[in-house]
């Protein structure tokens, strides 16, 4: 992989002025009115056997725009609605491919407020952005800087459900480039009283961002559930505090995680993971809190996408492997290991931490699939390419 190739999207906080957020909220709206009229039409056509593709979808909104209930999308940019379309085509294309379930239709008050624009519908000239249909570049708080001689190709407007205002550019960063090969490998375990256990034997403390401000949390949920129902001014005010809670917790973990899985992908050619399905785990109505503020599935898109850019290797080992309950010195299998048990003497005299001899296994076990393959088949691709793989062992106890 070359540095050309790395495209990256930079994302900034930006103050629109009064215009530009009417602007922008207008625009929000238009995307998410044409993709349901999108969305409905090739789901009445997918009822009679029949495709509908993007041109046809765009064709659509041509006419649309000349219909008198529909004037009002010639208000705003065409470039976000023909984006919303492209998009509507590629969740079809998804689902097609059986990567995802059917495309559902956008909320008003749930979906992501957001529109994207493309090369024709932007600005951007000495760090000056404007968006097609204003006047004034935005005010983007410019907190590092883009790559030099950045070429925007797409720029992404939205905003969160804490009012803040977002801008996403994506450019080609030429700083990305492969770091110099390391015979380094560790091997990693996620946990809940440790958030990581290293093969090394380090242990990194889980942050529980979420418990940390749960008080806090549960007062601005009482508040909100005192509101009368419905639109009312004193309701979305009481909403907005509980987002800009939910909002803090995702910005801390968000960037615990980003140090942590940066610092793992500088340190280690070859990081051996565990091929956990978090969205099954989760149904553990007695762990999932925990286990959705630990954030493990976010922990392994990050570490993917970074080894990937950097030219290191993620092994994921599958999930009945049983790391746990395998001695690491001698390789007697255990039959039982309650979550209860935290350590545990093997027949060989060998006294373990559950978490550390379960990182040592998984690294053991990944190094034998970088090395030769040997009893492992491919499970599933992962997104830099690397493949997870399957253990010949038997089914590890729930």
């Amino acid at each position: 992989m070359t540095a050309t190739h790395v495209k990256r999207a930079f994302k900034y906080r930006f103050h629109p002025t009064d215009a530009q957020a009417a602007e922008l909220s207008r625009t929000f709206g238009c995307v998410r009115k044409v993709y349901n009229l999108a969305l409905a039409a090739r789901t009445e056509a997918w009822a009679r056997q029949e495709r509908v593709n993007y041109n046809a979808t765009s064709a659509m909104l041509t006419a649309w725009k000349k219909t008198e209930d529909l004037a009002y999308l010639n208000e705003v940019s065409s470039v976000p609605l023909q984006q919303c379309l492209r998009h509507l085509q590629a969740a079809f294309t998804h689902f097609f491919g059986k990567r995802a379930r059917y495309p559902k239709f956008k909320s008003r008050k749930k979906s992501r407020r957001s529109a994207e624009y493309t090369t024709s519908g932007f600005r951007f000239s000495d760090g000056r952005l404007t968006l097609a249909k204003m006047t004034e570049p935005l005010d983007i708080v410019w907190s590092r800087p883009l790559p030099e001689d950045a070429k925007p190709s797409t720029v992404t407007v939205s905003q969160d459900a804490a009012g803040r205002w977002f801008v996403s550019i994506l450019v080609e960063d030429p700083s990305v480039r492969p770091l110099p090969a390391t015979d380094t490998a560790i091997g990693v375990d996620v946990g809940l009283d440790h958030l990581l256990t290293l093969s090394t034997g380090e242990k990194i403390a889980n942050p529980r961002h979420e418990r940390r401000v749960r008080a806090r949390l549960a007062l601005a949920q009482r508040r909100l559930a005192k509101k009368a129902r419905g639109d009312g001014a004193n309701r979305r005010k009481a909403r907005r505090k509980v987002a800009k809670v939910y909002a803090r917790i995702a910005d801390r973990r968000r960037d615990g995680l980003h140090k942590l899985t940066t610092r793992l992908v500088r340190e280690n050619q070859t990081i051996v993971i565990e091929d956990l399905t978090v969205r099954n785990m989760v149904r553990n109505r007695s762990l999932a809190r925990a286990i959705s503020d630990a954030s493990w599935r976010e922990f392994r898109s990050m570490l993917e996408y970074k080894a990937a850019w950097y030219g290191r290797d993620v092994v994921a080992v599958d999930r009945f492997f049983p790391s746990s309950r395998l001695c690491s010195m001698c390789g007697t299998l255990q039959d039982k290991m309650p979550l209860s048990v935290r350590t545990w003497t093997c027949d060989c005299g060998a006294t373990h931490d559950r978490d550390m001899n379960a990182a040592k296994n998984l690294l053991a076990v990944g190094l034998t699939v970088s090395a030769c393959g040997a009893g492992v088949r491919p499970q599933r691709s992962t997104p830099g390419g690397q493949s997870a793989v399957k253990q010949e062992t038997p089914r590890r106890e729930p």
